[in-house]
């Protein structure tokens, strides 16, 4: 296992002397290879889809189609169109002694990824750590074991068709021996970002000895205060649930002005046609017990909130104003997505200013969350913490910087 770290980190020096256009040409190349080997990577997936049942919240996240295999192909050509923020120089400026100060963006070094079952990340990875002139370790979970190695042998090929040191991509055994070596490769890797459920993320965080930047779980809320508009909530709420359920930007918790009351049963009616279970607090139940299907509907527990539930389940809740609404949040949100509808101006500002998330939306749906929505390109994970980097990983967030001096024969006194 050690020489596989060892190999990514002498690759770190062939991969930043690859010119930008030949970083380009090859991303542009994988986009086609992913293509052509649709049937391949189906085959292979389906392997691991036939491990798990199709109940598992998991699945959907397994789960490749020939539209899903197009749409990732799509954003690796998007990466290889965007601008490469390597090397750019982000302050420069000649100091009294004539001394040149550059401070220029360089790549991290070697990234290793921690993953689940979504053998999308394996692309979108690798994606955005060769356009950066990073080097990448994943390690993807048992689940989607067929899938990514079917993926990253394609990169392989494209990567040898180019003449390019294929260590520049790793991918590690599924075993647990992996997971245990990469926490503890120390001086090989840079960093380690851990994506999937909070377990694996607390997990990440509680055992690497490596810098860590977390992805985290997304338990997201959306408040639906007194001036909201009936039918831009409808809207919003059934989008951000529904749309695809096992991702982190879907829709947890729904918070109800009481002014509001009754509109929930009308307000969350679509939600009924997608067959979403409802787990209510009692103001919200004994409205929705008046026509939301019987079989669909809850009382909830406590447990129910702050719970990301990855599944058709939604948590409902009537708070008696904004600053209820902001408490609640306050307490369960796990930083990642929050939204507001209202067409209060004052309440948006107050939402938007107080709310403590990565990205955090007036009227609009959570799902945007994304690194593709945001005109970033694929991404590696939205990060929920503060330091670094924060929301959607994308090109700029897998760099760091170093300073560049230089002189004549300038000495310090």
């Amino acid at each position: 296992m050690n020489n596989h770290f060892q190999q990514a980190k002498q690759a770190t020096r062939n991969i930043i002397s690859i010119n930008k256009a030949t970083i380009d040409l090859v991303l542009q190349s994988l986009a086609t290879a992913l293509v052509q080997n649709t049937d391949f990577i189906l085959a292979e997936n389906q392997k691991d889809l036939d491990k798990m049942p199709t109940s598992d919240p998991k699945y959907d996240r397994l789960q490749l189609t020939k539209e899903r295999i197009a749409a990732i192909a799509a954003e690796v050509n998007h990466v290889a169109n965007l601008d490469n923020p390597l090397g750019n120089i982000i302050q420069d400026k000649t100091l009294p002694n004539n001394l040149n100060i550059k401070k220029v963006r360089v790549p991290l070094g070697v990234v290793g990824v921690i993953y689940e079952a979504r053998p999308n990340v394996t692309v979108d990875v690798f994606s955005l750590c060769f356009k950066t002139g990073n080097v990448a370790i994943l390690k993807g979970g048992s689940d989607a074991a067929f899938s990514n190695l079917a993926i990253t042998t394609i990169i392989h090929q494209v990567l040898e068709k180019h003449q390019i040191d294929k260590n520049v991509v790793t991918l590690l055994p599924a075993d647990r021996s992996a997971t245990e070596a990469l926490l503890n490769a120390v001086g090989d890797v840079d960093v380690l970002i851990p994506r999937g459920s909070q377990s694996l993320i607390n997990y990440v965080r509680q055992n690497s000895k490596i810098p860590v930047i977390e992805t985290g779980a997304g338990i997201v809320h959306t408040f639906f205060d007194a001036s909201g508009d009936l039918v831009k909530g409808q809207q919003i709420i059934a989008n951000a649930k529904t749309r695809r359920v096992s991702v982190c930007n879907a829709l947890d918790c729904v918070l109800i002005h009481h002014g509001r009351t009754n509109d929930i049963a009308e307000l969350l009616s679509p939600l009924a046609e997608k067959q979403v279970e409802l787990y209510a607090d009692e103001i919200s139940y004994d409205e929705l017990a008046k026509n939301y299907p019987k079989n669909l509907l809850h009382k909830a527990m406590d447990e129910h909130f702050g719970t990301e539930f990855l599944s058709l389940k939604l948590a409902v809740k009537v708070v008696k104003d904004i600053t209820e609404a902001l408490d609640h949040i306050a307490n369960f949100s796990s930083k990642h997505s929050e939204a507001i509808i209202s067409e209060d101006a004052e309440n948006i500002a107050l939402f938007l200013n107080q709310v403590d998330a990565a990205a955090v939306y007036a009227n609009v749906s959570t799902a945007f969350t994304d690194g593709a929505q945001f005109g970033l390109g694929a991404e590696i994970g939205i990060s929920t913490q503060k330091l670094h980097a924060r929301g959607p990983m994308a090109l700029e967030e897998l760099t760091s910087y170093k300073w560049l001096v230089t002189g004549n024969g300038q000495i310090r006194s």
